[in-house]
């Protein structure tokens, strides 16, 4: 799933070639685009028609189209939803979802998603700040991030730092792949207990985390596969910076000890054995 670097690339591109333009016409291909917007598909079609694009804007993975009128466009990329800019004309790839042409004649803007987990809804009067985020915290990019109320919320919880990190109502933005690209820097196992970890280390791990990703940031995002790729269809590079994630035996980078792989809430875990030495477990079956 595209995280905080990727949906912010996507968000620029957006400002790009969306802001200051006239909506003339959506066409919802597949209801499942719009299965958040209970009005179903011509109810979203002659809603956003005919506003204007005032700004593009982002809380962690989440992106919204500031409308004139006030009013919101919601969107979730999901697992592998994007927006593509294209000609007017061009033929529709198969994954297209949902199309916006504009008054000017430009570029259409496509939302395409091959697996459907993405989608977006028309909110009036939520420019602002769209009711569905009321619940996501501020992330490490934002101008209104503060690290220390984050350290607290963390040491206050009772569960393992992965688990806190990829709490998007603790923090937003942070997914699998900079969890553990953050606790690799921080050297900190993904199983340690957040009660047990002192707000020094919670605090590196959060700065670890803000790094990673304005690295991932200025080399367009993390790209796997063609699931993510930014509004023209380029990759980011970031996949080639990684120290721990995905990288199961191969050498740390940092003492060259082989990245080992755990299964992790449905997900997985990478990780140095040596530099992120796993939490003791006491007599009552306790981590510490």
């Amino acid at each position: 799933m595209p995280e905080l670097p990727e949906v912010e690339v996507v968000r620029r591109g957006l400002v790009e070639h969306a802001v200051g333009r006239r909506i003339r016409a959506v066409t919802v291909l597949h209801e499942r685009a719009i299965r958040r917007h209970l009005a179903g598909r011509a109810d979203f079609e002659a809603a956003v028609a005919g506003h204007r694009v005032i700004d593009i804007r982002r809380r962690g993975k989440y992106l919204w189209w500031v409308l004139d009128d006030g009013d919101a466009l919601l969107a979730h990329l999901g697992m592998s939803g994007q927006f593509r800019v294209g000609p007017t004309g061009e033929h529709k790839h198969p994954h297209l979802r949902v199309r916006f042409t504009f008054d000017d004649g430009g570029p259409v803007i496509d939302f395409l998603d091959q697996r459907t987990f993405g989608g977006m809804s028309f909110l009036p009067g939520q420019a602002d700040e769209p009711g569905p985020l009321a619940h996501i915290a501020i992330d490490p990019l934002d101008e209104q991030y503060d690290l220390g109320a984050t350290v607290a919320r963390i040491k206050a919880k009772n569960t393992e730092i992965k688990r806190a990190l990829l709490d998007q109502s603790v923090v937003s933005g942070v997914g699998n792949i900079y969890a553990d690209e953050s606790l690799w820097r921080a050297q900190v196992h993904y199983a340690r207990s957040t009660q047990a970890l002192t707000g020094p280390a919670i605090r590196r791990v959060l700065q670890a985390a803000r790094d990673v990703m304005t690295e991932a940031l200025s080399v367009g995002g993390t790209s796997f596969d063609a699931l993510y790729v930014n509004v023209n269809g380029d990759s980011g590079y970031f996949d080639r910076s990684l120290a721990a994630y995905g990288q199961e035996g191969r050498p740390c980078p940092r003492c060259g000890t082989l990245i080992r792989r755990d299964a992790f809430m449905n997900r997985s875990s990478f990780y140095c054995p040596r530099c992120q030495p796993p939490p003791r477990v006491s007599g009552r079956g306790r981590a510490s």
